[in-house]
């Protein structure tokens, strides 16, 4: 089991970055396997849908340190843990920037970067990022296309029915080949990870069931299957939304039953629900060692 840990990106922590550097070193120190950012553009004041979950927008949303940029500056002062993101709402970016943005981080990181691609579910985000909400799915197959190329081929040339792309030279690569992770809960999204995807995102909340985790699995097994390709080559790592009353055994006991359905990584994200980055350390402490 690796376990990775979510970096203080919302609310008080935003104005505590002097800390952020060596708060990432000390989770890699720890044995954090990986290092987590999310995406966020608006706490929207009169939102039409509320965070999932829940019956309001988390008021922590009300400021957030851009996730491109912080993994940026924590790839820059870590080594050896993966700098991922869970999620990235990718059909909100211009796809010939994002893959410029993401190889630099990659090559800041020497080839750690994991990045984990969704479709977003706040109606007032993609009107403030300029894109209809609607054709989501289709920019985001676009999106990948174009991430394929710039990552694979030189020239780079693409036309689709949102972006084109003029041949142009492209012979910066990353130092790997970055494994695009997807979020899916629905059947179209499902065959999208079998199909593109190098591994899938669930989420659950620790003290509660992980059986929308399983039927996810099962899932995407028969999706692998329809797409000829075999499910041992999907990557899984579960995101754990921690929240203020969640309790270390609560985490634990999610990570143990992630480990029996065969998921090999995990992701503690629970920044929102600590004070200070020393409670964020602490949390870390307590799960690493449990799980030793």
């Amino acid at each position: 089991m690796r376990l990775g840990f979510s970096l203080p990106q919302y609310g008080p922590h935003t104005t505590q970055f002097a800390k952020l550097p060596q708060y990432a070193r000390d989770l890699e120190q720890l044995g954090a396997a990986s290092l987590w950012v999310s995406d966020r553009v608006l706490a929207p004041v009169t939102p039409t849908v509320n965070y999932p979950g829940t019956d309001h927008i988390p008021t922590e949303f009300h400021a957030i340190l851009d996730p491109l940029a912080l993994m940026s500056a924590i790839g820059a002062v870590t080594t050896r843990a993966e700098i991922g993101v869970n999620v990235l709402v990718a059909p909100w970016y211009p796809p010939i920037l994002l893959a410029r943005m993401l190889t630099t981080i990659d090559i800041i990181t020497a080839g750690r970067l994991v990045p984990g691609f969704g479709l977003g579910w706040s109606p007032e985000e993609y009107v403030a990022t300029g894109v209809p909400m609607t054709q989501r799915g289709r920019r985001l197959n676009e999106c990948l296309d174009i991430l394929d190329r710039y990552w694979t081929q030189n020239p780079v040339e693409y036309t689709g029915e949102y972006w084109t792309i003029p041949a142009t030279h492209v012979a910066l690569k990353p130092v790997r080949k970055p494994p695009v992770h997807l979020a899916a809960m629905s059947p179209a999204a499902f065959d999208r990870v079998a199909r593109r995807a190098d591994g899938w995102l669930p989420v659950a909340i620790p003290g509660h069931p992980l059986d929308h985790v399983n039927q996810g699995l099962e899932a995407l097994q028969a999706a692998a299957e329809k797409a000829d390709r075999d499910p041992a080559t999907i990557n899984v790592i579960l995101r754990l939304n921690v929240l203020p009353d969640t309790t270390t055994d609560n985490i634990v006991t999610a990570v143990d039953h992630a480990d029996k359905l065969g998921i090999t990584h995990v992701l503690v994200a629970g920044t929102r629900a600590t004070a200070s980055p020393e409670e964020g350390i602490e949390l870390a402490q307590r799960v690493l060692d449990h799980h030793r």
